[in-house]
């Protein structure tokens, strides 16, 4: 089961993942956050991966897929907060890390 909890603050798109993001569940973002980020042309995106419990390869095929959709928008992803339980899944995924949601407004530079 996964849960996605959205909140969109100063032009940036806070994307809280619970759960277990696999074959079962990455549905989820391709099917329904990736067309709004198109929709919307949302710009700057952060994931928190705080309480994902678990990660597979389509999980992260699901993240990237967000990566390449925010770079077609000429905006930023970044990931924060990502516990010991996927460290070691997504090191392989080459996005940016910052320590905590409060750091991101600095680092995506939102005007």
């Amino acid at each position: 089961m996964l849960k996605m909890d959205l909140e969109f603050n100063q032009g940036i798109l806070f994307v809280r993942l619970r759960g277990s993001l696999n074959r079962k569940t990455s549905y989820k973002i391709n099917n329904y956050l990736n067309p709004v980020l198109k929709k919307h042309k949302i710009k700057y995106l952060v994931y928190n991966f705080y309480f994902l419990k678990d990660i597979d390869n389509l999980g992260i095929d699901a993240i990237l897929n967000t990566k390449y959709i925010i770079k077609e928008n000429k905006g930023k992803i970044r990931m924060c907060e990502i516990n010991e339980n996927i460290k070691e899944k997504i090191k392989g995924a080459k996005l940016a890390r910052i320590k905590n949601e409060l750091v991101a407004f600095n680092l995506l530079e939102v005007a």
